[in-house]
């Protein structure tokens, strides 16, 4: 901040500087003139896909930081409302403004950016292509355009391939054409090393003309010259022989996607002998350019794109891509090109592959779709816009690998939080497999088992109940009373009459499982130390405390014997004690226990590990039950900041520890921070949870008390 209150200039620029950039002179010399002479508020670029938008744009970003020094420069990309939020995100955190636990980031920056501490600036939205994301519409009444600043000292630059878009959007609409002759002369010319490709000025000309002298024809043009070796004359030969049907087929689907007008043909025409090219030369590349037409267009990990037989193969055929420009390589991730998604889309349909693409995608991404467990989450958190695209699709109705990936899909999706969707795959899954296999078939009897757990975390507890009763019988009558899978399912039972407030039934039917496993397994088995570990939590709810310190005080003896002392289950053990310690009113024990065991996972975990954070969320209610609420504060606050960076704002981890800040808030005296907080939490748990969800109730009752201890005693009632 300088001494006069108005912020420093600031930068984020996407892209380095395009030394192939050419021309532009003129359109660059209206838009300097329309934003910083005429000081228009709004102005947009529109024009096809590939005419070079996002190119002028940058070039116009960079002159700005250059000559206008007091300027700030903020780019954001409209590809999508993610996008956007992450492009506001970024501004708030570089720019050090805050933002509330129950404040929108889009809404803040907008704010900040409209007041006179944030100076001069030029906001670049690019890609504002979709008129129902930037502008709303009945379905989607939230527009991008409502979270726009406005401000004397800003001005906002747009770039579109919508008309209808800029003219809503701006006062000032440009039109971007093609490259004049000589412009496309000068791009062509730094595109091609091989110079005596390009010696023939007619031809040049010719080729030029042919291809509508538009920015991103010429690039792949380029490109196919120089890796092919090929005459212009054979590549113009090449784009008069191309299929006129193929070519009407591409040109008609892309108005509605692209606002494509009819000199977009060229355009159509020079991918379609690429992509006819790239099957007949390096097959490989075009399965990969199939592969990649079926999933999200961004962001596509290379580890989730099939073998190609080796390494080296893999590597040859992205190449292949990214010279036809098709691709463009971030980190170890690829990014497609929006229109040449859609167009491969269509040329697969056009030559009757579609279907079989499709379900290669789909075996392959249920081949590669890890589990749910913590230790894969980045890597299904990459696949899971892509596992989602593909399950999209109707045509791979009766491939058992969908209902494969739909099942993994849900559960890592319930452990993000995302539990209603979760839910509505695993429900997809049991549908079907309760139509195509027999009700004892391990693979219904575990979707079925996977489906209660998900409507538990739902709140969906009656229907967990019921699911579990049915899984439960058959298991019952087709299983030993030792196997596993029947014991499992019976612990989960009981978990779920818990849940239910059915305590009595989930303690007898924990003592059955704890009978049988202590009759058939060794006292340092996982299993048996496991349903013991649940059965005291039963015991616990049953307001049988001492059985249930007895009981975890053996479960914790057999396996500081047997465990190391970072080994999870025992620290889970010792967390859970440490919990009955705590209801049994052995504060003190309980605090040491919970000290423990938060040393050793903050020694051996990452910050944002679940374990180490429900730990540390545990020793905080300790520190407050024991009066040390200074201290529950500090480690809550701890909790909170790392699940409100880590997860989404609807998840029950993160609520929970809201929650419980909220309440040592109120024990600490600080009222308006826990009234606050629990507003938050309650408008979150109001907007995604039934009514009757036990969470949901909870926090509408401590909000109603600290409402009370605020005075707001109307609100309370």
């Amino acid at each position: 901040m300088d001494t006069d209150g108005i912020a420093r200039p600031w930068y984020h620029l996407p892209f380095p500087r395009n030394t192939r950039f050419v021309g532009r002179d003129q359109i660059l010399g209206t838009l300097r003139d329309r934003l910083f002479v005429r000081k228009s508020p709004r102005v947009a670029l529109v024009g096809l896909g590939g005419v070079g938008k996002t190119q002028v744009a940058l070039a116009l970003a960079l002159w700005t930081k250059e000559n206008i020094t007091d300027c700030s420069v903020f780019w954001v990309p409209a590809l999508s409302s993610a996008t956007f939020e992450q492009a506001y995100t970024h501004i708030a955190r570089q720019l050090d403004i805050r933002c509330g636990d129950d404040q929108d980031v889009k809404e803040v920056v907008r704010q900040y950016l409209s007041s006179e501490v944030a100076g001069r600036w030029l906001l670049v939205i690019d890609n504002a292509d979709d008129i129902k994301l930037v502008c709303g519409s009945p379905n989607m009444p939230e527009s991008l355009d409502s979270y726009l600043p406005q401000s004397e000292n800003g001005r906002i630059m747009f770039t579109t391939r919508s008309r209808d878009v800029a003219i809503r959007v701006a006062e000032d609409t440009i039109k971007l054409d093609e490259f004049s002759l000589s412009e496309a002369k000068e791009l062509l010319g730094k595109l091609v090393t091989r110079k005596d490709l390009i010696h023939d000025d007619t031809s040049v000309t010719e080729l030029l003309r042919e291809l509508t002298y538009l920015p991103l024809a010429i690039t792949q043009a380029a490109a196919y010259l120089e890796r092919n070796e090929v005459s212009i004359a054979e590549y113009l030969e090449l784009l008069r022989n191309t299929e006129k049907d193929m070519v009407d087929l591409l040109s008609e689907e892309l108005p509605d996607r692209t606002r494509y007008q009819q000199s977009k043909n060229a355009v159509a025409t020079t991918w379609v002998v690429s992509f006819q090219k790239i099957r007949e030369l390096d097959g490989k590349a075009a399965d990969l350019l199939s592969f990649m037409s079926q999933i999200e267009p961004k962001l596509i990990p290379q580890s989730l794109l099939p073998e190609l037989g080796s390494r080296a193969q893999t590597v040859s055929a992205i190449g292949t891509l990214c010279g036809y420009a098709f691709v463009s390589k971030r980190d170890d991730m690829l990014d497609m090109h929006s229109l040449v998604h859609l167009a491969t889309r269509i040329w697969l349909s056009r030559e009757g592959l579609e279907t079989q693409t499709v379900e290669t995608v789909m075996r392959c991404l249920a081949g590669k779709f890890p589990t749910d467990e913590y230790e894969n989450r980045h890597t299904w958190r990459a696949y899971l816009p892509h596992a989602l695209r593909i399950l999209q699709r109707a045509d791979a109705d009766d491939m058992e690998e969908k209902y494969e990936l739909y099942f993994w899909v849900g559960r890592c999706l319930q452990v993000e939080g995302r539990i209603r969707e979760g839910v509505r795959l695993l429900e997809q899954v049991v549908a079907v497999q309760e139509r195509t296999l027999t009700e004892e078939h391990p693979s219904q009897l575990a979707s079925q088992h996977a489906l209660a757990g998900a409507y538990q975390s739902d709140g969906q507890i009656k229907k967990a109940v019921g699911l579990l009763e049915q899984v439960v019988a058959v298991e019952e009558r087709t299983l030993a009373d030792e196997h596993p899978d029947r014991l499992a399912s019976q612990h989960e039972l009981a978990r779920a009459y818990q849940s239910d407030g059915q305590i009595k039934k989930a303690v007898g039917l924990l003592e059955q499982v704890v009978a049988v496993r202590e009759r058939t397994l060794a006292e340092e088995h996982p299993s048996r130390l496991a349903s013991q570990h649940a059965l005291a939590g039963a015991y616990e709810a049953d307001g049988q405390i001492k059985k249930a310190v007895g009981l975890l005080e053996q479960v914790v003896a057999v396996e500081e014997r047997t465990l190391a002392d970072e080994h999870p289950d025992r620290l889970a053990s010792q967390h859970e004690l440490a919990r009955a310690y705590q209801s049994d009113g052995q504060i003190k024990k309980a605090v040491g226990l919970l000290e423990q065991v938060v040393a050793v996972r903050e020694r051996t975990l990452a910050d944002e590990h679940p374990s180490r954070l429900a730990s540390q969320h545990a020793l905080a209610g300790a520190y407050e039950a024991d009066g040390q609420i200074k201290k529950a504060v500090g480690l809550l606050e701890q909790v909170v900041a790392v699940r409100d960076r880590t997860l989404a704002d609807e998840h029950p981890s993160r609520l929970a520890s809201q929650h419980a800040l909220a309440g040592a808030y109120q024990s600490d005296g600080q009222i308006k921070k826990a009234v606050g907080l629990l507003e938050q939490v309650v408008a979150v748990e109001e907007r995604t949870l039934a009514e009757e969800h036990p969470s949901r109730l909870a926090s509408q009752h401590a909000l109603a008390g600290a409402y009370e201890a605020d005075g707001q005693i109307k609100k309370a009632v």
